[in-house]
């Protein structure tokens, strides 16, 4: 398997893809979120917003975290075009948000063009309680098909995800567990192409090399298209060493 990490603006880099190059869409992109009022929202840093006050982690901040609804929609949908148009008939686009952002993600999915298909708990049981109130426990995967799903796959995937975030080696304020994400990866077809335009520290691309698929990603973060980079690279070495098995 191969993989290709693209540095700069998702939707500069997007609008240079080929059409129909790509066999899924699997991404997490800033929620833009991470409170009630506008300020709450815009005024913040990403780690500000998603990361407990007092952690022990420093990990680095990501950009493209000021938009208010109607902003962060409009991009979203124009992204979601560019990802349409750079994705083969049948695919499949999986969409990360939290619950503020869920009900504009379905529609900027369906502004795009994809044919909106469920929503997906992501539940995560090391989330901090709240007092007075309820948990908020729970991300969630907007997932959507462009035309309609290929009639010609034996597959069945879970309906919801139990898993806590990383704690070991924990590169990214938002890193999703690589346990989901090779799940996820196999709604595209082996040997296929995974784009994720918000690549992060890469869990998505290691998930699909991991998995069979191949990888196309881009990344705005220097620093983290750097680390991203080093774990792609490690898991491709990875890879080789395995195939290669021990010497006779």
């Amino acid at each position: 398997m191969s993989y290709t990490l693209h540095r700069g603006d998702a939707l500069t880099v997007l609008k240079s893809l080929p059409a129909e190059s790509v066999n899924a869409v699997i991404t997490d992109p800033p929620y833009n979120s991470g409170g009630r009022t506008s300020s709450d929202r815009t005024g913040r840093t990403a780690r500000a917003k998603y990361v407990t006050s007092g952690s022990a982690h420093d990990l680095q901040n990501f950009p493209g975290e000021k938009r208010d609804q109607r902003s962060y929609r409009s991009w979203l949908t124009a992204l979601l075009t560019e990802l349409y148009r750079a994705s083969t008939e049948h695919a499949v686009a999986l969409v990360f948000s939290d619950w503020r952002q869920e009900p504009t993600t379905s529609d900027a999915l369906q502004m795009a063009g994809w044919t909106w298909s469920g929503t997906i708990p992501w539940v995560k049981p090391a989330s901090r309680p709240r007092k007075g109130e309820f948990k908020q426990s729970a991300e969630f995967i907007t997932w959507g098909v462009k035309g309609s799903l290929a009639k010609d796959r034996d597959l069945y995937l879970p309906g919801h995800f139990i898993a806590s975030q990383p704690r070991k080696d924990r590169v990214h304020i938002t890193q999703k567990p690589i346990e989901v994400m090779q799940q996820l990866v196999q709604v595209c077809p082996e040997g296929g192409t995974v784009l994720d335009p918000f690549t992060g520290s890469g869990s998505t691309g290691v998930a699909a090399l991991r998995e069979g698929r191949r990888f196309v990603g881009v990344e705005l973060s220097e620093h983290y298209a750097d680390v991203a980079e080093k774990r792609l690279r490690a898991e491709l070495s990875q890879d080789d060493f395995d195939l290669a098995g021990p010497e006779a």
